[in-house]
């Protein structure tokens, strides 16, 4: 077995001793993504929908990186700040799961990194 990281510079670079996401046999296993502007390293002004925009924006770079896309996306699961932006953050997840919708959990918690109010992680089959 082979663990192959991901590596691109159109997604934020890792805030720690990680990947931003692992391939092996087959499947790609995602970091958490925040509403890092890659271009100026900055959080996105504006609130939740902006913010869960950038993150999607992010994963998917990070998918395209590993051969993968938002199409084969398994499962992800979704942190949010405040349960009560639950609303806005998933009309914008579903524009970006359209087509496709993944197995999720979303769940509240009490801080993300860099004070954030969305971070998602998913888990994707390789094309």
């Amino acid at each position: 077995m082979s663990l192959t990281p991901v590596q691109t510079s159109n997604a934020p670079a890792a805030l720690g001793p990680y990947a931003q996401a692992i391939k092996v046999n087959g499947f790609v296993y995602t970091s958490g993504q925040i509403p890092i502007d890659p271009q100026n390293g900055e959080i996105v002004s504006g609130g939740i929908a902006e913010q869960t925009q950038q993150v999607l924006t992010n994963l998917d770079a990070v998918l395209q990186a590993a051969g993968s896309s938002g199409e084969q996306v398994i499962k992800t699961t979704v942190f949010l700040k405040d349960m009560n932006n639950f609303v806005a953050m998933n009309e914008v997840y579903g524009k970006y799961f359209a087509k496709h919708q993944p197995a999720r959990s979303c769940v509240e918690v009490a801080r993300l990194p860099k004070d954030v109010m969305v971070e998602i992680e998913c888990i994707a089959l390789q094309k």
